[in-house]
């Protein structure tokens, strides 16, 4: 396969990446988490927000991320969350496939993302993201928990941290439960920007 598989989270510097409750999604403290992304240029335009919005180095970012990416993967919890909260035209513009024991039809939605609902694990959602993403790369988009079992599976080629100086206390945590005994990285590169600190690691089998 020519693609890579990865994922990309805004982290809090103490490690979580979401509240625990969904109740709390779009609440003052995860609000202040993704607070980098908001200003950007291709959030606005990718969310129809309008013009203008900020350049640099977190925009070019941004845009790469979703540029690279020919389908996401996502648990079920994710999916349930979003599909209370996203737009009618959904941010992806991809295929998306949902890991679920849920049994349901294709869901498409204006724009180019239509979602997918698999039942047969984890393996077999990567391998129909794969198939559909061709020569670009399949997104692991969340939440953590699915986030986790890619990568204890070895199954995560590469992953990008927006640490954003932000302290949680609680919630989900991104390596809570990681098996360190399998997964080994290797850093690629870290770069700095006003707002949060971009991560970037190779994942190795050990």
């Amino acid at each position: 396969m020519a693609g890579k598989v990865f994922f990309g989270v805004t982290m809090s510097l103490d490690g979580f990446i979401a509240p625990g409750s969904l109740g709390e999604l779009m609440g003052k403290q995860w609000m202040e988490l993704q607070q980098w992304i908001f200003p950007l240029r291709f959030f606005r335009e990718n969310l129809k927000l309008g013009e203008g919005g900020e350049e640099g180095r977190d925009n070019d970012i941004s845009r790469e991320t979703f540029e690279r990416t020919g389908a996401s993967v996502m648990g079920k919890r994710m999916f349930d969350a979003g599909e209370q909260m996203w737009p009618e035209e959904a941010p992806f513009h991809t295929p998306v496939f949902v890991v679920t024991h849920e049994k349901r039809d294709p869901w498409e939605r204006p724009g180019g993302t239509t979602f997918y609902f698999v039942n047969d694990g984890i393996e077999a959602a990567l391998d129909q993201a794969r198939e559909a993403a061709g020569d670009r790369d399949v997104r692991i988009a969340g939440g953590g928990a699915t986030i986790l079992e890619y990568l204890n599976a070895v199954l995560i080629d590469e992953f990008s941290i927006a640490l954003s100086p932000v302290l949680f206390g609680s919630g989900i945590r991104l390596f809570d439960g990681v098996d360190a005994d399998r997964v080994a990285l290797e850093p690629i590169r870290a770069e700095h920007s006003p707002r949060v600190t971009h991560l970037t690691y190779a994942v190795r089998e050990r």
